[in-house]
């Protein structure tokens, strides 16, 4: 991503009242999916952010429902005009974390308990972690290794699930006294290194991000522990390792986020309670892009707001909204960002993934596209 500095910070009303700028004539959603209220195809300006007059940063790009969105099309558009129906499939119940890596987005799901891969440019889709020894109970974070393997947290089974790309079962850590209820999960560069947040509960002090070795799984050291001093958390969420191998925290309750090296030293910390731009009021989920620039979705503003590495602000993306549209949130939960700069948004009341694509990246380009870099 390039640089964003010279541009004026906007608040969060002013993004609210913003009007949105129509990119192309218009934008086909059909993305009705199974156990849900069907959406019929319909037409939408496309949101982009910051609005114009601002130098654009990102553009909405599309939206994943469920199988449909993925999955080749047999009824063609003619058809499905003459006849009526709509695109139909599996869909998202409850979805929460999100990760994606060379074009393959994985997201959990509280409710199905599993965890869903949309295969994009493979036009696949499947559940992972239905049976067998890799079966979930409530998976809430998610993350994925340069080689393709996903780390899943498992917040009932009290432990983390490992899978390869496909999602076949390949091992587990954690179980018994290990933690207390995991919700977050986070793998440095290398993959040598996997960050477990341990949000623990409000009559547990367990509130802290085990560190593991990678592959062995042989536990290393904790960080943090339940306070709010530097270095303590209040229920923490979610863990992200940037790729200079700081690790950024998520620490929910204190309404800020705490950044530590790769030995869990303290660093730095920035973010405050409040309603302003900038400011935290129910922060979920983080994740870092390739520049070190940090993303953290927010429930109570329904949006997510984007800082640089030592907590500037840059920009905020989206809005709260009563009914399902492009850039719209009502609950919005998990967020990851892709090898593209493609940034990927989990909302949890309209059971979809907002797909955000960068200023310079054509449609085109990327993995998600099938081209790769």
């Amino acid at each position: 991503m390039d640089s964003f500095e010279g541009r004026p910070r906007r608040s969060i009303a002013a993004m609210v009242r913003a009007p949105l700028a129509s990119c192309c004539a218009a934008l086909l959603l059909a993305a009705g999916c199974a156990g849900g209220p069907s959406r019929p195809e319909r037409h939408v300006d496309i949101p982009v952010f910051p609005p114009p007059p601002e130098q654009q940063r990102f553009q909405y790009e599309r939206t994943l429902y469920g199988s449909a969105d993925v999955r080749p099309d047999e009824m063609s558009s003619l058809q499905r005009a003459v006849t009526g129906q709509a695109r139909t499939g599996e869909g998202l119940e409850k979805p929460y974390g999100v990760a994606a890596r060379k074009g393959r987005i994985y997201v959990t799901d509280t409710v199905r308990r599993t965890v869903a891969l949309f295969d994009i440019p493979g036009r696949k889709f499947a559940w992972i972690g239905e049976d067998g020894p890799g079966a979930l109970r409530l998976p809430i974070g998610v993350d994925t290794d340069a080689q393709g393997n996903v780390y899943v947290a498992d917040a009932a089974a009290r432990r983390v699930v490992v899978y390869d790309a496909s999602g076949k079962y390949l091992r587990e850590l954690g179980g018994g006294d290990t933690f207390t209820r995991p919700t977050g999960v986070g793998v440095n560069a290398a993959a040598t290194r996997l960050y477990v947040v341990d949000t623990g509960g409000v009559t547990k002090d367990t509130h802290r991000v085990r560190v593991f070795e990678l592959p062995s799984g042989r536990h290393l050291r904790d960080i943090g522990k339940r306070g709010s001093g530097q270095g303590d958390f209040n229920l923490p969420t979610d863990v992200v390792v940037a790729p200079d191998d700081s690790v950024y925290v998520v620490d929910s309750a204190n309404f800020r986020v705490q950044v530590f090296d790769r030995d869990g030293n303290f660093v730095r910390v920035f973010g405050t309670i409040g309603r302003r731009s900038g400011q935290f009021a129910r922060p979920k989920e983080i994740a870092v892009d390739g520049g070190g620039n940090v993303y953290i979705v927010d429930a109570a503003f329904g949006n997510f707001q984007i800082f640089d590495a030592e907590g500037r602000l840059l920009l905020d993306v989206g809005s709260r909204g009563t009914a399902d549209a492009p850039a719209k949130y009502m609950l919005p939960a998990g967020i990851a960002v892709d090898e593209d700069g493609r940034v990927y948004v989990v909302d949890q009341f309209f059971r979809k993934v907002d797909v955000y694509r960068p200023a310079g990246l054509a449609a085109s380009q990327g993995f998600v596209s099938g081209s790769g870099k």
